[in-house]
């Protein structure tokens, strides 16, 4: 089959990759001619495990090429379209670059052909884009399928995950479907519309985003109770209980909320309901709570430090872990951005960082040492946060880790969750555990 994917950064290169290697014949077309420049000479940047190899693999067997140019769109059996939907200053959806893209798309796309969005839009936005673009061709089939795909799992779970079409009539669903089964041999779940299956990708995300914020505020409230209790242990017991089809699924609070989707997905359904005159309550809310646990777990910090007498000038920290994600390099949005920006802004002028998962390429804050090694990173260090739990960060014995920082350091656990056993370890080797609703000992 020959594909056309519009847009190649984060999910049109894990699509382009995963279908290429499959033998489809993948071309992408995208307005950055350097990233263009260096898919056809079999380097990709984006930070996804395996991702670099398969498209290596790809653009030598000649399945996967690049091109800035839409004149050979038309020789396509499917276009999908993953350009970016950033968040406007409205807190709505940009679609700058979706109908760039569809105007293009008017001057080559011919009849039978079998167009996609897999960009986030709030409902409405595919049949807005064909109407304004595509209203006089006929016999173009176009129908929404939502990305849902995690960073760090992402190659699995285009495989794996159910894959959700809805065209802009029944003609186009079924065409939808049929490429995904053909294409991936996927599992395709059809919803009635394209406006059912813009609304699917808002939903997941919302759903991620609230609960994410209920165990944030679980775990704040663990915090200021005058008990030992574990929110961790409060969420494994919890999640034991079956409600209807499916059991209670609390998940995991954290030093906070980042990447390109959660951060941004509520807001448009926050403002879909203002659009339709409905006040939305729990986009706004949900946003807020995980906005502010850098800012929490920050602030725990400095309020530890001054109650030892230390003035957070005076400390050095090192962050391990500085992506949004455990084994995933995107930094997008990442809470560890705001977490450092807090503690730089209160005088820290020391803070070291180690992740071997995001490129050297990547822009990083001025004030931040990136390091080479953890040892590196953690040598006499008197606070030491675990951001993320890459697997070479999870690793790191603490005996290993004691050796290096100083006498009586913070371990700030803001996502690498070790269990009990391993922070009596922590306490017993004289350095100070805290983590986000972790109060007991």
């Amino acid at each position: 089959m020959k594909i056309t994917i519009i847009g190649f950064g984060y999910i049109g290169s894990v699509i382009g990759a995963v279908l290429s290697n499959r033998g489809h014949k993948v071309t992408a077309i995208d307005n950055n001619k350097n990233c263009i420049d260096e898919l056809n000479n079999g380097v990709c940047h984006v930070p996804e495990p395996l991702l670099k190899e398969m498209i290596s693999e790809s653009v030598k067997s000649g399945l996967l090429s690049g091109s800035i140019s839409y004149k050979d769109v038309g020789t396509s059996d499917v276009i999908l379209v993953t350009v970016g939907t950033s968040l406007s200053d409205e807190n709505d959806a940009d679609l700058t670059a979706l109908h760039d893209v569809f105007k293009n798309l008017s001057n080559y796309v011919n009849e039978g052909q079998v167009i996609m969005i897999k960009s986030t839009v709030p409902p409405g936005v595919t049949r807005l884009l064909v109407n304004k673009h595509l209203g006089s061709k006929d016999n173009i089939f176009v129908g929404f399928s939502p990305e849902r795909l995690a960073e760090g799992d992402a190659i699995k779970e285009l495989k794996e995950l159910p894959i959700i079409v809805g065209g802009i009539n029944d003609a186009s669903t079924e065409k939808c479907s049929n490429f995904w089964v053909k294409a991936l041999g996927s599992e395709v779940i059809t919803v009635s519309s394209c406006e059912a299956a813009e609304l699917v990708k808002l939903a997941n995300n919302q759903w991620i985003d609230l609960n994410i914020a209920l165990a944030n505020e679980l775990a704040i409230l663990c915090d200021s109770l005058p008990y030992n209790i574990d929110i961790l242990e409060i969420i494994r017991a919890a999640n034991s209980l079956k409600k209807g089809q499916h059991f209670v699924n609390f998940l995991t609070p954290s030093i906070g909320v980042g990447g390109y989707c959660l951060t941004k997905d509520p807001w448009f359904v926050s403002t879909l309901g203002e659009k339709n005159h409905r006040s939305l309550q729990l986009p706004s809310a949900g946003r807020s709570v995980n906005d502010s646990m850098p800012h929490y777990c920050a602030n725990r910090i400095i309020n530890k430090l001054g109650l030892n007498g230390i003035k957070i000038e005076d400390v050095k920290v090192a962050i391990l872990g500085y992506s949004f994600k455990t084994n995933s390099g995107d930094t997008r949005f990442s809470p560890m951005i705001t977490f450092a920006k807090l503690l730089i802004d209160q005088g820290c002028n020391q803070i070291t960082f180690f992740d071997s998962t995001i490129g050297y390429n990547e822009q990083i804050q001025d004030q931040l040492l990136r390091v080479h090694s953890w040892q590196e990173c953690v040598k006499k260090a008197d606070v030491v946060v675990f951001g993320a739990a890459h697997d070479d960060i999870k690793s790191i014995k603490i005996d290993d880790l004691k050796e290096l920082i100083s006498k009586n350091a913070i371990v700030f656990d803001g996502r690498r969750f070790f269990n009990k056993k391993e922070i009596d370890i922590i306490k017993k080797l004289g350095l100070n555990y805290m983590g986000v609703g972790r109060t007991f000992g």
